[in-house]
């Protein structure tokens, strides 16, 4: 199909958060492959990121056609020098970044309007749901991108219907989730606060008008693949009436180590380095422990995590915040000589790792994961197996696809949606949790299902595979539409 329809060109806009622009940048791949002719419109500031990842590709050496636009943000008011989420450091300065988000729509139309030729389609994060009504304004259909499950959009859906958990007694109490396939339970507390909450908040007033811009756009793309949440593409698709393409993974575009180890910033890291460490390890024998670029636990909660690590006798490879070097002092949240005794069997990264590299390893047995639908693909099309430590967002929802309907997660045990602190766990909660998925005919059990999925996941990317039919069939319909 490549170069067939090279006269169809899309806008894609991500959010701006490297959890949002990664996987946009595959998308962008994805459809270039195609013959479709991508630019991603970004801010000055996070063009060089992007450009990086688009400059490493393999895509290049095909002559594929991937384009970056800035565009002028700075009358949108972003915060001189923080025009990523990831990189704002204070309450204040992501209010008024989340501000400056609602206006970044006329300068957006503007540069539409500077565009010799308007494109065919634009795919915008769920986070600017203005997008739609821009499109609308040129008569370009619009897509929204969801960079979660299938399973957790239903699962949200079904939450703002029926609001369950107003029928519990206590917070604690399980719930079924109504009108969701497989008899799903969770608790109040486990629920996002922009659902429950009915003060009318910033990120509820957002989230509610990306659900209203949804339904006016022209539907929505999806990083999933068909045999992993089947019920729930059904569900979404069939019982909420749902337009939707499921186009992933959509990380297997990066196909080359450079791809791979440059998807994202800059590692701390050397990738050789790091490989070489894995290399010396057993088959299955090592832990891989990451919550993504924005949770910002407690001293004590990563002080805990130490110990627990330590006490289950696993190797690891843990991945922490560069904030969290203390600089003369040290780091305090650290036990006493740990580093030390833990040489050779853990592996500290102070922050950014290439994941896809360390899950794709054959030394990696299991995940410690936040549960970022990202790093959840990511670890499915790796076959490696989870231990689920929801934090925020749509986590605790993506948690029940693991442990639940998957069976290819252990739970850590938080019991709330706290915010990107996280929930506390003691120290034996790890280590309990840990053992649970590495040792034992139970982590057997998971690791061949995970490795099934792993399979799927790869079959539904290459020709004839459900993925493969859902990008082709979007990418027909776009083209129909262009003519």
């Amino acid at each position: 199909m490549s170069g067939e329809y090279h006269n169809l060109h899309i806008f894609f806009f991500p959010f701006l958060a490297h959890g949002h622009m990664i996987p946009t940048i595959d998308m962008a791949k994805l459809f270039a492959e195609k013959g479709v002719k991508a630019t991603i419109i970004t801010t000055p500031l996070n063009k060089p990121f992007i450009s990086k990842a688009i400059g490493v590709s393999k895509t290049n050496d095909y002559g594929i056609d991937i384009q970056t636009i800035e565009f002028p943000c700075s009358k949108a008011g972003l915060p001189h020098g923080y025009e990523n989420v990831d990189s704002i450091p204070s309450q204040d300065l992501l209010q008024a970044f989340s501000r400056a988000i609602g206006l970044l729509q006329e300068p957006f139309e503007q540069l539409l309007i500077e565009q010799k030729q308007l494109p065919n389609c634009i795919v915008a994060d769920l986070f600017f749901p203005w997008s739609t009504d821009s499109a609308n304004k040129f008569g370009i259909p619009r897509l929204v991108f969801h960079g979660t499950s299938f399973f957790s959009s239903c699962a949200t859906t079904s939450m703002r219907l029926y609001e369950p958990y107003n029928n519990v007694s206590s917070d604690s109490e399980l719930f079924v989730i109504p009108n969701l396939p497989g008899e799903i339970k969770m608790t109040k507390v486990q629920v996002p606060p922009f659902i429950t909450c009915k003060e009318e908040t910033p990120v509820a007033k957002s989230l509610v008008e990306a659900r209203e811009s949804e339904l006016r756009s022209y539907g929505v793309v999806f990083n999933s693949f068909y045999e992993l949440e089947k019920d729930y593409v059904d569900h979404f698709r069939k019982v909420l009436g749902g337009k939707a393409w499921h186009i992933g993974p959509i990380s297997l575009c990066n196909k080359n180590l450079g791809e791979k180890t440059h998807r994202g910033k800059e590692a701390s890291i050397d990738e050789h380095e790091c490989m070489k460490w894995l290399d010396t390890k057993k088959p299955h024998s090592v832990v891989y422990v990451c919550f993504g670029s924005r949770t910002n636990m407690s001293d004590s909660q990563l002080g805990d995590i130490a110990m627990g690590l330590e006490a289950s006798g696993q190797q690891f490879i843990w991945v922490v915040g560069k904030s969290r070097k203390d600089g003369e002092k040290g780091e305090e949240w650290m036990p006493h000589e740990f580093e030390k005794r833990m040489e050779g069997k853990g592996l500290i990264i102070r922050g950014w790792a290439p994941q896809v590299l360390i899950l794709e390893h054959q030394a990696i047995g299991a995940f410690v994961t936040h549960c970022g639908w990202n790093s959840v693909l990511e670890a499915v099309t790796a076959g490696v197996p989870m231990v689920t430590w929801p934090i925020a967002a749509d986590q605790f929802f993506n948690e029940k696809l693991l442990t639940d309907v998957l069976q290819i997660g252990v739970p850590v045990g938080v019991k709330k949606w706290v915010g990107m602190k996280g929930d506390t766990i003691t120290w034996d909660a790890v280590e309990k949790a840990v053992k649970r998925i590495m040792t034992g005919e139970e982590a057997m059990e998971m690791r061949n299902r995970t490795k099934v999925l792993s399979q799927l996941a790869k079959k539904a990317m290459e020709e004839g595979g459900s993925s493969y039919s859902d990008l082709n069939g979007l990418i027909e319909e776009l083209s129909s539409l262009s003519r």
